[in-house]
């Protein structure tokens, strides 16, 4: 196993899509949600919480080896917003795309087949992980990263936030990170998908079905 794969895997410059998501940031920053740094701290706080531990989860169990068509209904039923779940599905199929090229896999070209339009994102990053060689603790560290790193990297375009502040929210969440991703691997271990976590985001679900319907935005989620 090279760990240097994680670092390919979770550069924002790897092909997977994700920068043209905020991670429902720029419907909180419209909502008067995120002003600043220290709210978009605690906004990263709770998407960590509740739907990046979700992620984080199937991630790990993708990369465990647990059934993906599973987690892929698991991660749908654990998705109630249909723009979230297009969303998703997007990323995935780009995800999909780019670990192709990178890591050939015959488990990647099943879930291809599978999905043509994409199967969730979590599953596939953590397939992708695993041709990759990586383990599931790998991917539940690329998973929660993207979780708050995309909403942070977005707000800096949106509010013209000080970059280095954006970073210093992401430099003060990382033990949070490290419990969740402990959390995330410790139940994707049981090998059982009904167990895997499913916090609710409310406001993020609402969030997402009105940006859906912006005629203006400069994020697709």
């Amino acid at each position: 196993m090279s760990r240097a794969a994680l670092l390919v895997l979770a550069d924002g410059r790897f092909p997977a899509g994700g920068h043209a998501h905020s991670g429902g940031a720029e419907a909180a920053v419209k909502a008067g949600r995120i002003t600043g740094a220290a709210s978009l701290e605690e906004f990263c706080r709770g998407r960590l919480h509740t739907t990046g531990l979700v992620s984080a989860a199937l991630a790990a169990a993708a990369a465990g080896g647990t059934d993906p068509v599973a987690l892929d209904a698991a991660a749908d039923a654990r998705t109630p917003s249909p723009a979230l779940r297009v969303a998703a599905r997007r990323l995935g199929r780009q995800l999909m795309r780019a670990a192709r090229a990178t890591w050939p896999s015959v488990e990647l070209d099943a879930l291809a087949r599978e999905f043509p339009k994409g199967a969730h994102q979590p599953v596939v990053l953590g397939l992708a992980a695993r041709a990759a060689g990586l383990g599931a603790e790998d991917a539940a560290y690329c998973s929660v990263y993207e979780c708050v790193s995309g909403p942070a990297t977005a707000v800096v375009r949106l509010l013209s936030l000080d970059p280095f502040d954006a970073t210093g929210v992401l430099a003060r969440l990382a033990p949070e990170l490290d419990r969740v991703v402990d959390r995330a691997v410790e139940v994707a271990a049981l090998g059982e998908v009904d167990a895997l976590p499913a916090g609710a985001a409310p406001m993020l679900e609402v969030g997402a079905e009105g940006h859906a319907g912006w005629t203006v935005r400069l994020f697709a989620s």
